[in-house]
């Protein structure tokens, strides 16, 4: 890799970490780029999953602190979380990702549906109105998207966002707290896997990893100070836009 393409796969992964930290979907971008740069598919999931382990952390770091965090449900949360990664993790080694494109805008298109059709999700906490159907469906999203995390990443905090927005009333503040901090889990367990399997590249690995701290403290930073209209719509806008990018790749494909 020329110093030149390192330059710009660290400016498209600041730039993305910042984005995604509100909207997800981090490996729709970062991923893609890297496999134009001629980096082994499976190194580029594995090392793309290292970097976005910091990327979390340095999510989650502003949010401490603010009360957006649910720590009465984390505990099952990062359980689910950790069993399904680590399936999904194990999954990347077995299994082909070329449907995947059509699945991720598939459920990003439903998201956005629910999303458009639920004026107020995301906006005013309703957690009094909880139900228990509603509450297992939040932790069964969690499990189930937990193997799709681990597996790629690619739409997994957008569609984890959606969920918890959904399922357990959150605020899309509280949401956006919450994924961040379940996203740390979910690609640190994938990335001890792949530290196992040998296929990350270290080198490359530690640059985009501080790359994405950084932007990650500066996205959520950039979160506090929006309001949960204004990150509904950021949201809202990402999700149409990526299904719409990722459903048109997939037909370009075949």
């Amino acid at each position: 890799m020329t110093t030149t393409q390192l330059v710009f796969l660290i400016a498209i992964f600041f730039i993305t970490s910042v984005i995604s930290v509100i909207t997800g979907s981090t490996s729709l971008i970062t991923v893609p780029v890297m496999l134009q740069l001629s980096i082994e598919p499976r190194t580029a999931l594995a090392t793309n999953m290292l970097a976005l382990t910091f990327m979390s952390v340095g999510g989650t770091l502003p949010f401490i602190g603010k009360k957006a965090i649910d720590h009465s449900r984390l505990p099952i949360m990062i359980f689910l979380t950790l069993l399904g990664s680590i399936i999904g993790a194990f999954l990347v080694l077995v299994v082909p990702s070329k449907s995947m494109p059509l699945i991720i805008s598939i459920l990003m298109i439903v998201v956005a549906v629910f999303s458009i059709s639920n004026r107020n999700a995301g906006i005013v906490s309703r957690i009094k109105s909880r139900s228990r159907i509603a509450e297992i469906g939040g932790y069964v999203a969690t499990f189930v998207l937990g193997i799709y995390g681990g597996f790629f990443s690619g739409g997994y905090v957008t569609m984890l966002t959606a969920a918890y927005v959904s399922l357990f009333k959150m605020t899309f503040v509280q949401a956006v707290a919450n994924t961040k901090f379940i996203n740390i889990f979910s690609s640190l367990i994938a990335t001890i896997i792949f530290f196992i399997q040998g296929i990350v590249d270290y080198k490359l690995g530690i640059i985009l990893s501080i790359t994405m701290f950084i932007g990650g403290i500066v996205g959520s930073r950039v979160a506090l100070r929006l309001s949960n209209i204004w990150l509904r719509r950021i949201f809202l806008t990402t999700v149409i836009a990526l299904a719409l990018k990722t459903l048109l790749d997939f037909v370009a494909l075949h």
